[in-house]
């Protein structure tokens, strides 16, 4: 079998995960103990992320003409690659946190619904709480003057009960 055959499901794969996906991070993952690389490994599944190794050349080949293209500058020395295709901040607030723990993990760059981000720009990022996050926060800020309200109202009713 010739290689290029041997690499076509190779790449099949990768454009099958990018297709659809809210994000990718690309990383260098050198100098990661197996410990710490089963950790991070563990939190990105439990948070619905993809996280694999694959060769750039391949990365290139199944991101040509995808929003994933960008990242081609990047792909450079050993590359693990960060999926989403729920939660468009998952990958890079889980890899920026890690990192902070294990300083060998390099953010390199991330394409964050369809815009290109640096490794600046993926901390930045990073730090954008997660759209369950956000929703809790919105439906909390509708619900505290509600219910200030309507504790009004029932004070109101009290105070009216108490005059007849």
């Amino acid at each position: 079998m010739a290689k290029i055959e041997l690499k076509q499901p190779i790449v099949k794969e990768i454009a099958e995960l990018l297709d659809g996906a809210q994000a990718a991070v690309v990383v260098d993952y050198r100098g990661l103990s197996a410990e710490q690389d089963t950790r991070l490994r563990k939190e990105l599944r439990e948070a619905g992320v993809t996280y694999k190794v694959y060769k750039n050349t391949m990365i290139r080949i199944a991101a040509k003409g995808t929003p994933f293209e960008s990242l081609d500058s990047s792909l450079e020395g050993p590359t693990a690659i960060a999926v989403s295709k729920e939660d468009a901040t998952a990958p890079a607030r889980i890899l920026y946190n890690f990192s902070k723990t294990a300083p060998d993990l390099e953010l390199k760059a991330g394409v964050v619904d369809g815009v290109t981000y640096d490794q600046d720009g993926i901390k930045v990022i990073a730090t954008v709480p997660s759209r369950d996050e956000l929703i809790g926060r919105l439906l909390g800020s509708i619900q505290s003057p509600i219910t200030n309200f309507a504790r009004v109202l029932n004070q109101i009713a009290e105070s009216k009960e108490a005059e007849a």
